[in-house]
C-alpha cells in the first residue's frame, strides 16, 4: 500500500465529509448514532469473531494479559458500547448555540456561537470500545473524524466501523464522516498528524511513548496529556476521619487511571495522628508507601527519592511527603505535578480558596477525591480524553470541548461612523 496516497484520499474525504456534517441536523445527528447502535446490537456475533482474530493474533505475538483484557470485547461491553451510543444521542448538542448576546454602544449585537472543529484525528491503543466512544462524541458535535486504533484491534475496530457506516447512511449522513484506518502501517499515524490540510486537531489516546512522539513530530494541533501525577493535601485544619476515606479513595479506588493519587502531601501538624491510621489502611491494601525522612520517623516507609516525586506509578505505591505549611505543598505540586489533578482536605475556607487559585491544574479540588476527575462525573455526559494543556481545552473533553466559538453580529443595517 502507498501509505501517503492512502492517508491523503483518506484526508480528502473527511475533510469533504466534515463540509456536510456541520449541516446536519441534531435530529439527524442523533438517529445515526442510535442506527449505529441498532447495528451494533445486531452484529454481536460478527464483532466476537472479529476480536477473536485480534485476541488470537494477540497471543501468538505475545500480548500480555493486562493487554490482552483491555483488547478483548465481551457481550458486558458490547452492551456499554451500546448504552454508550445512547446517552450520547441524549446529550444537548452543542453546535450552533448562541451565548453572551449584549447590545454595543453602536446598536449592534455582539455574541458567540458554538461551532465544530472540522476533522480530528483519534489515535488510541487497545481498546476496541474506544472507536464507538471516539466516532459518537465527534459526530454529536458535528466533527468529521480519522480513527487509527492499535494494530493488535484492527479486525475488531473495522468491524465496529462498519456498523458506524450504516448507521450514518441510514440517517443520510456521509458515511466517510467516521473513517478507520485500515492500514497497521506506522506511516499511517506519521502522515496522519503532519496533514494540516485536511486535519484540524488531533487526540492522542495511549501510553506516555505516544503522546510523546505526537507531541513532537505532529503539525497539527493536538490536545493531550503526558502524566496523571495527582496529589491529595491533608492540611492541619482537616477533618482527619474524612480526609483518611478521601485520600483512601484517591489511591485505591482503581490504580491504572490517570486520576488516581500517586503523592500524597501532609500538614506537619497533623502527621503524627493521621499517618499511623493512613498507612494501617494502606497495610490492609497491600499499598507500598515510599516517605520522606519525616515520614520515615513516624510510620515504617521505604525512602522516597527525587524521581517518586515525579512519577506517575499507575500501581499499589504511593509517596508521602510532610510539608511545613500551605504554601510548601502548593510549591511542591507546581514543581512535580502534572496539572491534572490535586485536591485540598481542609475545613478552612480560606486556605481552600488560595489552593484553588494557587494550584495550576486542569483540575482542583476541595474535600473530594480526585477519582471524581472525569467527564461522566462532571456532568459532561461521556469524555474524550482530560487534557493538561491550556489551549483549547482543559481538563475532561466532552462535546462543548470538541467545538470552537466563532463571534456572531446581529445588525439592522448598522454603520460603522
Amino acid at each position: 500500500m502507498d501509505v501517503i496516497a492512502y492517508m491523503s484520499e483518506v484526508g480528502q474525504k473527511a475533510r469533504e465529509a466534515a463540509t456536510q456534517i456541520v449541516k446536519a441536523s441534531t435530529h439527524d445527528k442523533n438517529q445515526a448514532l442510535l442506527a449505529t447502535a441498532e447495528f451494533i446490537d445486531q452484529s454481536r456475533q460478527l464483532l466476537v469473531e472479529a476480536n477473536q482474530q485480534d485476541l488470537e493474533n494477540g497471543r501468538a505475538n505475545g500480548l500480555d494479559a493486562a493487554l490482552l483484557d483491555r483488547l478483548e470485547l465481551t457481550q458486558s461491553r458490547i452492551d456499554t458500547m451500546i448504552e454508550g451510543l445512547n446517552q450520547v444521542a441524549a446529550l444537548p448538542d452543542p453546535v450552533g448555540v448562541i451565548t453572551d448576546m449584549a447590545y454595543r454602544p453602536s446598536g449592534i449585537q455582539v455574541g458567540k456561537m458554538r461551532v465544530p472543529l472540522g476533522v480530528i484525528g483519534i489515535i488510541y491503543e487497545s481498546r476496541p470500545n474506544v472507536t464507538v466512544e471516539a466516532a459518537s462524541l465527534c459526530l454529536k458535535s458535528g466533527n468529521a473524524t480519522v480513527l487509527r486504533g492499535g494494530s493488535e484491534a484492527l479486525h475488531s475496530n473495522q468491524a465496529i466501523a462498519r456498523c458506524i457506516a450504516l448507521g450514518l447512511e441510514k440517517a443520510g449522513l456521509p458515511a466517510d464522516a467516521v473513517q478507520v484506518i485500515n492500514t497497521t502501517d506506522r506511516a499511517a499515524v506519521g502522515q496522519l498528524i503532519t496533514m494540516p490540510e485536511y486535519v484540524d486537531v488531533i487526540v492522542p489516546r495511549g501510553g506516555k511513548g505516544l503522546i510523546e512522539r505526537i507531541s513532537r513530530e505532529a503539525k497539527v494541533p493536538v490536545i493531550k496529556h503526558l502524566d496523571g501525577i495527582c496529589h491529595v493535601y491533608v492540611d492541619q485544619h482537616a477533618d482527619l476521619d474524612k480526609a483518611l476515606n478521601v485520600a483512601d479513595n484517591a489511591k485505591t479506588h482503581r490504580y491504572g487511571t490517570c486520576n488516581t493519587m500517586e503523592t500524597l502531601l501532609v500538614h506537619s501538624a497533623v502527621a503524627s495522628t493521621f499517618l499511623p491510621q493512613f498507612a494501617a489502611r494502606m497495610a490492609e491494601k497491600q499499598v507500598e508507601l515510599r516517605g520522606c525522612g519525616q515520614t520515615q520517623a513516624i510510620i515504617s516507609s521505604a525512602a522516597a527519592s527525587e524521581e517518586d516525586w515525579s512519577t506517575e506509578y499507575l500501581g499499589p505505591v504511593l509517596s508521602v511527603k510532610i510539608v511545613s505549611d500551605l504554601d510548601e505543598a502548593v510549591r511542591h505540586i507546581n514543581q512535580y505535578g502534572s496539572h491534572h489533578t490535586d485536591a485540598i482536605l481542609t475545613e478552612n475556607y480560606t486556605l481552600a480558596r488560595r489552593f484553588l487559585n494557587e494550584v495550576d491544574s486542569s483540575s482542583v479540588m476541595v474535600n473530594a477525591s480526585t477519582r471524581f476527575a472525569d467527564g461522566f462525573e462532571y456532568g459532561l455526559g461521556a469524555e474524550i480524553g482530560i487534557s493538561t494543556d491550556k489551549l483549547h481545552a482543559r481538563g475532561p473533553v466532552g462535546l462543548e470541548g470538541l467545538t470552537s466559538q466563532k463571534y456572531v453580529v446581529f445588525g439592522d443595517g448598522h454603520i460603522r461612523q
